[in-house]
């Protein structure tokens, strides 16, 4: 029985980049709710002020400003992490747009860049990463066909993969949500991260029906009559985490319990570098702030699954719609950023991408 190490922190090297990668790339998380999943178990109501916290950039800056200036350096090398409103053209064809997205409701993230709005509103076709955002009751159907995605089929439970103190460790963090461990004990890791890699606020948000931003997105072209597509299914998504190997997603969990503490530090400075548009510092500076500080080769399979190969994905399945023009794309942010995200591959495609705002 494979069982992960107890601690120290540094035993959990290789996981604590894929846990902070989570954060910013809550694609599943966010049309995963857990109130589809669990049905009548709900988490625990947030405390009002949950939704405080610290900027861990700035906080970094003025106290180790060597470091700080090295994970900038680090962030001015990764390809356009500068903007996260992009403006798509092509000689003949009305004006397309992307917009990189955080899967959250946080007032300020909802609001969207200036123009994003306008553009929306002028483009002929809406598209998501996924349009089943639409109608989570029936993407949630359809996945009961492929119970392995969500379920542990094999036998073993989430207890199987750890010793009796982060079992203890395991139950109480979900206890402290509301959540008994035996209800969530054959799931699959990764339908867990909601839990851990959110702040209680915004979980607490979620559960109350609040829409995050794709979701508002797609909403609003549907009030407005315009079609909505999507670049992937729900069950596509799955299966990219499913490749993941199970140990890497428990350490990865495990981690993020070990960081709960500070999750509302984490959201809060995800939100800020977001707004500001330098959704390229993003990754630099949560791999510094992890225990750490490592890139180990469980993070290099993350990224490979979870994030390149569905940029290329992505990538193929809207060039046939923006060769018409007059589309508004809007995916995860840090789908965007890199020499293989999709402004780049927009660009190899014959496509002008230049920052809206």
């Amino acid at each position: 029985m494979t069982r992960l190490a107890v601690r120290p922190l540094s035993v959990l090297r290789q996981s604590a980049d894929v846990a902070l990668a989570t954060i910013a790339a809550l694609h599943v998380l966010a049309l995963l709710s857990f109130l589809l999943v669990l049905g009548a178990l709900q988490p625990a109501a947030a405390a009002e002020d949950a939704c405080a916290g610290r900027n861990l950039a700035a906080e970094m800056q003025a106290k180790d400003p060597a470091g700080y200036a090295r994970i900038v350096a680090a962030a001015d090398g990764i390809a356009n992490g500068k903007a996260i409103f992009w403006k798509i053209e092509k000689p003949g064809l009305a004006p397309s747009w992307l917009l990189g997205t955080m899967h959250l409701t946080d007032p300020r993230v909802l609001a969207m860049p200036k123009g994003a709005a306008e553009a929306q509103a002028a483009s002929r076709v809406t598209v998501l990463e996924s349009d089943e955002i639409l109608d989570q009751q029936k993407a949630m159907g359809k996945l009961l066909t492929k119970p392995q995605l969500t379920m542990m089929t094999d036998g073993k439970t989430l207890q199987s993969y750890l010793t009796a103190d982060q079992a203890r460790l395991l139950e109480a963090a979900l206890k402290k949500r509301g959540i008994p461990l035996a209800a969530v004990s054959r799931m699959q890791p990764w339908m867990l991260y909601s839990f851990f890699a959110l702040s209680p606020c915004e979980m607490n948000r979620k559960a109350t029906g609040e829409a995050f931003l794709d979701q508002k997105i797609a909403e609003d072209a549907v009030r407005a009559g315009k079609p909505v597509k999507g670049l992937e299914t729900l069950q596509e998504q799955l299966e990219s985490m499913a490749a993941v190997p199970t140990d890497l997603h428990m350490k990865s969990l495990m981690e993020g319990i070990e960081q709960d503490d500070r999750m509302g530090d984490i959201t809060a400075t995800t939100v800020d570098l977001y707004l500001a548009g330098n959704v390229g510092l993003l990754m630099p500076l949560l791999k510094a702030l992890a225990p750490d500080g490592s890139d180990g080769e469980g993070y290099a399979a993350f990224e490979q699954r979870i994030i390149t190969e569905r940029n290329h994905r992505m990538a193929e399945r809207a060039l046939p719609i923006l060769k018409d023009g007059g589309a508004f794309i809007a995916v995860g942010a840090m789908h965007l950023v890199g020499d293989e995200g999709l402004v780049t591959l927009f660009r190899k495609a014959g496509y002008t991408v230049t920052p809206a705002s």
